[in-house]
């Protein structure tokens, strides 16, 4: 039992916000493609799919970065980092968590397997981003939306252009959310040679991460009007608009508090989005 809630704090099961940053996009997606009727065994699979993506990533993320982490003070206790599990343990329930995920969508058609197949790429490969590449939130925005033209190819056997368009919207909304992350640990990670955005964009963090979040929304409008998509859907891109105002308030000080609190509150901003969508189509 003990294992187990190791293995359970490992792939951040007490710690759901991850899953919903990636849930929401998905489900927006979901309803997309099937024009708010979505097929309850798809919304199932996706929904499962999603959490069980999400943990592997945090599993494989884990065993990457176990030898930076114990220099972090926010991710030092993990239990892979603290040596209370070893690596391949945590290679192991990755590997699990993915079959398993993969075979959720076996009865799909091929284009739909074909792109898991690429988002389990995508996010094993993450964690080794943040070695080189200067911004590594954009291709976690990959990483996180790719849900979302797996949901139009399960539905319509294609992948339309709006899709990938969403996708694009998605990363710009992850490096503004991880952003805000990254700025809780920006002296940790600048210590160990770690490239975050929060890095990248140095004093103008702030502002990057309000540039992001308005270059999301547009995106997303432009989108959803193309679609067919009103008021209800609007509204909801306005209370995703207020939201974002709100992060602002936490982050222009730059306290670590408040750039966590704004980070774990996007929560409310993709939920603002879905629950725009849904009504939409539930009243149009």
């Amino acid at each position: 039992m003990n294992k187990l809630a190791l293995y359970f704090k490992l792939i951040r099961a007490d710690k759901p916000i991850g899953i919903l940053l990636l849930l929401w996009p998905t489900l927006m997606a979901l309803w997309m493609a099937s024009n708010g009727k979505p097929d309850w065994q798809l919304f199932l699979v996706f929904t499962v799919g999603t959490a069980l993506m999400r943990s592997a990533g945090c599993a494989i993320n884990d065993f990457a970065d176990r030898d930076f982490d114990k220099h972090v003070k926010r991710t030092a206790e993990r239990p892979l980092t603290s040596g209370r599990i070893e690596p391949w343990e945590a290679v192991a329930v990755a590997a699990v968590l993915a079959i398993v995920s993969f075979l959720l969508i076996l009865p799909f058609n091929a284009l739909t397997r074909q792109l898991s197949v690429a988002a389990v790429i995508i996010a094993a490969t993450y964690p080794y981003f943040k070695r080189f590449f200067a911004i590594p939130q954009a291709y976690l925005g990959i990483a996180f939306g790719f849900g979302i033209p797996m949901a139009f190819a399960a539905v319509l056997g294609d992948v339309p252009a709006v899709a990938w368009w969403l996708l694009l919207a998605n990363v710009f909304w992850a490096v503004a959310y991880d952003t805000e992350y990254a700025m809780v640990d920006r002296d940790d990670d600048l210590k160990i040679g770690m490239r975050t955005s929060a890095i990248t964009f140095g004093r103008f963090d702030v502002a990057a991460v309000m540039l992001c979040y308005g270059a999301a929304l547009a995106i997303d409008l432009v989108c959803g009007w193309l679609l067919g998509l009103r008021w209800w859907f609007v509204g909801g891109i306005v209370v995703a608009a207020g939201i974002a105002f709100y992060h602002f308030t936490l982050i222009r000080e730059r306290d670590r508090m408040g750039c966590f609190a704004a980070f774990r509150h996007n929560n409310w901003l993709g939920a603002a989005l879905f629950a725009g969508v849904a009504l939409d189509y539930a009243t149009g």
